[in-house]
């Protein structure tokens, strides 16, 4: 027992260490691309006219002042315990983890993320859990009637959704539901704790668009590891065995088929909770891919760098969950260091 406790700890500890060295990486990679813009957000800040003395100021307060390497230290040193940009009356404190600070929108990446992170939350877990269920579901039936026009039926529609650009499937559902038969908003976001049927009412639309469109490829990735898991010889040793062909097929072979399934699925949630940005533009959402373009468009690098290092540490957070539910799914996954 207390080597397999010390196992796991080992293997978390190693996980954790894997995730600390890939955002590293990431962020390293990152800051030295925007370093390398030709752009000068200082620049963009010092107003008109921007006299060569008021544009070293702006780039002293801001922190452009120094090598990159420097800035990129001070960047790091920031999401851990915070940062202050400038000194004296006029200085901006920045507390950790501290992303950086939008001096366009004037308020620090971190409060921009958090205040927007719940739309995007909103949209991705509840599309995820649609086209979770109805993905997996559809691609069990699907192998189960192998070869029948129930299988035909559900690959046919799986080829549509993965075929289907995610902005007609949301044009053709507001055009539908919204307008032509007016069962459902249109657009906007109503927080969960202001009204929940509202809540609830303006997000079927976006859910339903994004499961059309990724519950089809779980439904094709279902149907052929159900397939191939159906199979093998254990699947033919647990019928000899008597037992019950539900069990066979959910315990057995369903959670053999889900090991592929749980990978993809993790990492498609980390990547929309970084931002669903097709889904939000298209049902005016203001979430975090709102927010993302409008810092591109407008070259605010401090809330691009720091949307791109909290989106990268959601995936890379994802995975290593994905790595823990293994040895759930599949006894045979050892845990190891």
């Amino acid at each position: 027992m207390k080597s397999s406790v010390a196992r796991m700890i080992g293997f978390v500890a190693y996980r954790l260490l894997g995730m600390l060295i890939v955002l590293l990486i990431i962020a390293a990679i990152t800051y030295i691309i925007f370093y390398l813009l030709p752009t000068n957000p200082a620049r963009l800040s010092c107003g008109k006219p921007c006299t060569p003395e008021n544009l070293q100021r702006v780039k002293e307060f801001m922190g452009y002042n120094s090598p990159w390497y420097t800035q990129f230290w001070d960047f790091l040193r920031g999401i851990v315990v915070g940062r202050t940009y400038g000194s004296g009356a006029d200085a901006i404190v920045c507390p950790g983890p501290c992303f950086g600070y939008s001096f366009r929108l004037n308020d620090t990446v971190t409060n921009l993320i958090l205040s927007r992170f719940p739309v995007t939350a909103s949209i991705a877990v509840g599309a995820a859990i649609v086209w979770l269920l109805f993905g997996v579901a559809g691609g069990v039936i699907a192998a189960l009637k192998r070869g029948t026009a129930i299988d035909r039926g559900v690959m046919g529609v799986a080829i549509a959704g993965v075929s289907a650009p995610s902005y007609l499937v949301g044009l053709l559902a507001i055009l539908l539901f919204g307008f032509t038969l007016g069962w459902l908003p249109t657009g906007g976001y109503v927080p969960f704790a202001q009204n929940p049927l509202e809540w609830f009412t303006h997000l079927i639309l976006p859910w339903c668009t994004l499961a059309f469109i990724s519950g089809a490829i779980y439904a094709r990735l279902t149907r052929g590891q159900m397939i191939e898991a159906m199979s093998e010889d254990y699947i033919r040793t647990a019928r000899a065995k008597g037992l019950r062909e539900s069990s066979v097929v959910f315990r057995h072979g369903l959670r053999n088929a889900l090991i592929p399934v749980v990978t993809i699925f993790g990492l498609d949630l980390g990547a929309l909770l970084g931002g669903a940005v097709i889904a939000e533009k298209i049902f005016s959402m203001q979430g975090l891919g709102a927010l993302l373009l409008d810092a591109v468009s407008s070259l605010d690098l401090p809330v691009v760098v720091g949307f791109t290092m909290f989106s990268a540490f959601l995936i890379v957070f994802a995975n290593f969950v994905v790595d823990l539910i293994y040895g759930v799914l599949d006894p045979r996954v050892k845990v190891r260091t």
